[in-house]
């Protein structure tokens, strides 16, 4: 598509003009210089003396009866292959009177000295067309891309307040034009070829600056693109312009960036990974011993990260007090149960990741039946609320029954738990932590001791077993000196 550029007559004393369009050519010159309308012949030259102080102008001078237009527009003038430099062209239509003989044109940029040049008519000529308007023409001011240029025509002599003004922004690199035959544009064009198996990428290069070697590199891109240290330098006189470079991930901001072996060259960056977003969360890490779950992007983006608990017939459903953060670099949440079910979630844009980090630890409590015993067992110390609820036929809901309990486990301990209803299951989530999921189990029948619904820790539940055995143990050796009393007497008699 082709972007218009503002290239028009400026009406106005200050006008914005520049020029834009990636597919425009600008119009060719071999030499600058000054034309002038009606057959007149034009002088022109560049000054560089401070302006004279302007004359006060006749009553009936002022801007608009003198100047009719001013507009500017780009040429383009080489002196050979990939070696052209940009021309502004300025165009403006001028009263000619007894009293102006030619106007002065300067131009300004910033954090340098105006340059002028005056355009002059000749005394003959001007009696010729005394009264009437004249085209000036003049596309001697040498600029650079993207630079704008403040333009002030007055006349000769000056007059004050007889002068019109306008800004022109010049072209940038976009412009195919100038990327192939501007020096300041030519950046090389690269073309990757990518083997994810060997996790490495082909550069060819093209198109680059004649005479100079070029450079490419691996980058990770932010503000600035930073190197990776993956580089390599193609000489000038290779025949194939090819590289392989190697890389460790796939990342959307890996990106290759080559240019031209001079001072300050343009570069040129491609990222064959831009869409590759998957790589992006394997950053998640946990300290069980904080109990802080974090993940760190490794590479700069703006997304929505959440904490949610993965559902049993899928999905993922967000936790009520982990509502989505946005961050562009590392986001942590503090105090997490890490359990198989809690995950966190990422969306950019419209479109979410679930990743899982608890899945492939291992679990840190857990309910579970052994022997017909239902027991709640934890690694760490941690305090837990129990439900007991009613599962429905009709959805995956389990109805509160109003049986409920708080519960604290040690450290590498468990305690019993007792369902006297085959059909009531459990909802079990850590309240010791601020993110927690809240867990769901059912079994198919009850345990076969009557317990309370949570019964004492596993070490105490061997005191009965134990005061057994010490009656026992008792008993015998009550009998074993009981024997040994009546033998003795026995044999204390026949004696």
């Amino acid at each position: 598509m082709i972007l218009w550029a503002a290239l028009l007559m400026c009406h106005s004393g200050f006008g914005l003009y520049g020029a834009a369009g990636q597919h425009m050519e600008a119009e060719r010159i071999e030499t600058c210089g000054t034309k002038c309308s009606q057959g007149l012949q034009c002088k022109s030259k560049p000054v560089y003396f401070v302006p004279l102080p302007c004359q006060k102008p006749a009553g009936w001078l002022d801007a608009t009866s003198v100047f009719r237009n001013l507009s500017f527009s780009t040429a383009m003038m080489c002196e050979g292959r990939q070696k052209c430099s940009l021309q502004l062209r300025i165009k403006t239509a001028v009263h000619l009177t007894k009293s102006i003989h030619g106007v002065s044109v300067c131009s300004e940029t910033p954090g340098m000295l105006p340059k002028c040049r005056i355009i002059s008519i000749s005394r003959a000529s001007r009696r010729k067309i005394e009264g009437m308007q004249v085209e000036l023409e003049s596309d001697c001011v040498d600029v650079h891309p993207r630079q704008q240029v403040r333009v002030t025509v007055t006349t000769l002599p000056s007059y004050c307040g007889i002068t019109r003004s306008g800004t022109y922004v010049a072209p940038d690199c976009s412009w195919k034009d100038l990327r192939r035959n501007v020096p300041e544009c030519i950046t090389g064009r690269i073309w990757p070829e990518v083997n994810l198996d060997r996790k490495e990428v082909r550069v060819s290069v093209s198109d680059t600056l004649h005479g100079q070697d070029y450079q490419v590199r691996l980058c990770h891109k932010d503000f600035i693109c930073t190197s990776t240290g993956a580089n390599a330098l193609i000489k000038k006189d290779e025949p194939k312009k090819s590289v392989v470079l190697s890389f460790s991930r796939p990342l959307p901001c890996l990106c290759i960036e080559g240019w031209s072996t001079v001072i300050d060259a343009p570069r040129v960056q491609v990222c064959p990974f831009r869409d590759s977003m998957e790589e992006m969360w394997h950053g998640i890490h946990f300290d069980l011993l904080k109990e802080t779950l974090w993940w760190e992007a490794a590479c700069p983006l703006s997304a929505q990260v959440a904490l949610c608990q993965r559902g049993e017939k899928g999905g993922c459903f967000d936790l009520e007090r982990a509502r989505p953060n946005i961050s562009r670099g590392k986001i942590a949440f503090a105090k997490v149960d890490p359990h198989p079910q809690l995950c966190m979630k990422f969306t950019v844009s419209n479109q979410s990741w679930i990743r899982c980090p608890f899945v492939s630890r291992f679990q840190v409590w857990d309910v579970t039946l052994a022997q017909q015993e239902l027991k709640l067992t934890s690694q760490v110390n941690a305090t837990f609320y129990v439900d007991v609820c009613t599962p429905s036929q009709d959805s995956a809901a389990c109805g509160a029954t109003g049986t409920h309990t708080t519960v604290h486990v040690g450290a590498h301990s468990s305690i019993g738990l007792n369902l006297t209803d085959v059909h009531a299951c459990l909802h079990v989530r850590r309240i010791d932590v601020k993110y927690a999921a809240t867990i769901l189990r059912c079994f198919t029948g009850p345990p076969s001791h009557a317990l309370p619904l949570l019964a004492t820790q596993a070490p105490w539940k061997s005191v009965p077993l134990c005061l057994f055995l010490a009656t026992v143990v008792v008993g015998v050796i009550l009998a074993f000196l009981v024997m040994i009393t009546v033998y003795q007497k026995r044999k204390d008699t026949k004696i």
